[in-house]
């Protein structure tokens, strides 16, 4: 009868720590799937959007004349400051953005290794500002302006 009695209770003790194993997976499958909608709802691009539309900005106008193809690179709506690149941009090109207001605009050129010769010209809210040249090959340019931080002058999107 010993012998009876140890294997009908060593079966129930793996029964038991099997459930209490399949338990615990559940439980900690469970909170990472929660982290993860949390995290997929959270991070969405909806909040970041709305915080850029709040920010007061103005009307900026980049322009690159010349022929041939060029490097642009322009500040536009990013708080952040990042920069916006156009890789081998035909020529003549423009561009207007909303540049948020305490971010100075500005548009750099790089000539392609064909060379030639191109200026920027930076006008805000219609009013040129500056202009540049550059020529030769790989040869440079940058424009670039202060945005007024009056709230007369800025415009909110």
């Amino acid at each position: 009868m010993a012998g009876d009695t140890q294997e009908s209770t060593t079966p129930s003790l793996f029964r038991r720590a099997d459930r209490s194993g399949i338990v615990v997976a559940g439980a900690v499958l469970a909170a990472c799937a929660g982290l993860v909608v949390y995290g997929v709802v959270d991070s969405g691009e909806g909040g970041d959007k709305q915080a850029e539309h709040r920010a007061p900005t103005a009307s900026v106008t980049y322009e690159v004349t010349g022929e041939g193809s060029a490097d642009i690179t322009y500040q536009a709506r990013s708080e952040a400051g990042s920069a916006t690149v156009v890789k081998a941009a035909a020529l003549p090109w423009h561009k207007t953005v909303d540049v948020p207001v305490g971010r100075d605009p500005i548009v750099s050129i790089v000539l392609t290794e064909k060379g030639g010769q191109a200026r920027c010209t930076l006008a805000i809210r219609g009013r040129h500002v500056q202009s540049a040249t550059a020529s030769g090959t790989f040869g440079r340019a940058t424009c670039t302006g202060a945005l007024p931080a009056g709230p007369a002058t800025a415009t909110a999107s």
